[in-house]
């Protein structure tokens, strides 16, 4: 009944736009960082949150590396039916943007063309010294520090504990959640700021929340749908 609901929603809506979380690619195989088997459960020589920092980046760069590529770089990821859902929306011209606080960039493979990634993206990585930019097989290639040909070290493009985000995507962000008359929350326990505040610049009709935990904004929720968000949107018609 809460599928027809949510099927209802969006037969009605014409500016939706998609805010999602870890728990969108965790059905990709990728491990979110607060369920049970999420990298904030396994052991390591120093907490996930202590090596995912800016500080620790500048002081241990090997360690960071070491960590990034075994539990980051999941290049053989692929989309699942909610990515691919999210993307067929856009393509019937339905969804406006996705905003995701996700760096695998499993929206894009799918299909999807405006996604605000707020925390970045494993798929862009810098020099340090000179700008030059590099994929993620050159990382996932690379020993210990991977560097650049004129000797810089190269960081990934993803916002780092203690980073700010890109103020270009977050207003872009903001200014899609405002002028949405619909927003889907999917995958997301609403918990890591400042991401988690955008919800507040929603002025829309309808608020949905897919998750399988509850969340700080269940109250405000229009339709609240518990479980694997890709198997709820997989039965959406579009």
């Amino acid at each position: 009944m809460d599928i027809q609901k949510l099927q209802n929603i969006i037969d009605n809506s014409e500016k939706i736009v998609f805010f999602g979380g870890a728990g969108v690619s965790t059905e990709s195989g990728i491990p979110d960082f607060r369920s049970v088997d999420g990298l904030y459960n396994q052991k390591y020589d120093y907490p996930p949150e202590t090596i995912l920092s800016h500080s620790f980046f500048l002081r241990k760069p090997e360690e960071f590396y070491r960590f990034y590529r075994e539990k980051m770089l999941c290049l053989d990821a692929m989309p699942n039916n909610a990515h691919f859902k999210l993307a067929e929306l856009e393509k019937a011209g339905i969804l406006m943007a996705v905003v995701t606080q996700n760096i695998d960039g499993l929206h894009q493979k799918a299909g999807s063309r405006k996604v605000y990634e707020l925390h970045g993206s494993i798929h862009r990585n810098y020099c340090m010294k000179c700008g030059k930019f590099y994929n993620a097989e050159f990382i996932k290639n690379s020993s210990g520090i991977p560097k650049c040909e004129c000797g810089g070290i190269i960081k990934p493009d993803v916002v780092l504990y203690q980073e700010g985000l890109n103020q270009d995507i977050l207003y872009n962000s903001v200014s899609a959640i405002s002028h949405a008359d619909t927003l889907i929350i999917g995958g997301t326990s609403l918990n890591v700021y400042p991401a988690s505040s955008l919800i507040d610049h929603f002025r829309g009709s309808n608020l949905v929340i897919i998750n399988k935990s509850p969340t700080s904004a269940d109250s405000k929720a229009n339709l609240h749908l518990n479980g694997n968000i890709g198997e709820i949107l997989s039965q959406i018609k579009v």
